[in-house]
């Protein structure tokens, strides 16, 4: 059985890494993860100016990574690729797209909590963007 695979070493395969370890961080892709996955995507350069079959390629290598590591760990080895504000984004992310089919669960809390030390990122950004994503995604009723 083959079991290598390419690490990864660039800004935009990571930041897509966390992404979609985020969304699926239960191994469940629901539709509305998959649909923030996609917005974030979607917008975002470099990904925007790729084509459907470069984003499909970026896609499958992930989930091919996905499947071998996990989600958390495809985190860790993705943040290693990340600058400082690139973390900071990539965090943000995550915990919008976390929020994105409801309430944070606990585990969805502590894989955040966990991702928020491996991107070495202070606790008070950490706790005022989490509160921030809570008012975002607040019911109105």
């Amino acid at each position: 059985m083959h079991t290598s695979h390419t690490p990864i070493n660039d800004a935009a395969t990571a930041f897509a890494a966390i992404a979609l370890a985020a969304v699926s961080w239960d191994g469940v892709l629901t539709q509305a993860g998959t649909r923030a996955l996609r917005h974030t995507l979607d917008y975002r350069h470099p990904f925007s100016d790729y084509s459907d079959e470069r984003m499909v390629r970026l896609m499958d290598q992930l989930l091919l990574q996905l499947r071998r590591l996990g989600p958390q760990h495809l985190m860790v080895e993705a943040a290693e690729a990340l600058n400082a504000d690139q973390r900071s984004t990539a965090f943000a992310v995550a915990a919008e797209i976390m929020r994105s089919d409801g309430r944070l669960l606990e585990d969805e809390r502590n894989i955040l909590s966990n991702l928020g030390g491996v991107l070495e990122l202070e606790e008070e950004f950490q706790e005022g963007l989490t509160a921030a994503m809570g008012v975002l995604h607040a019911d109105l009723v």
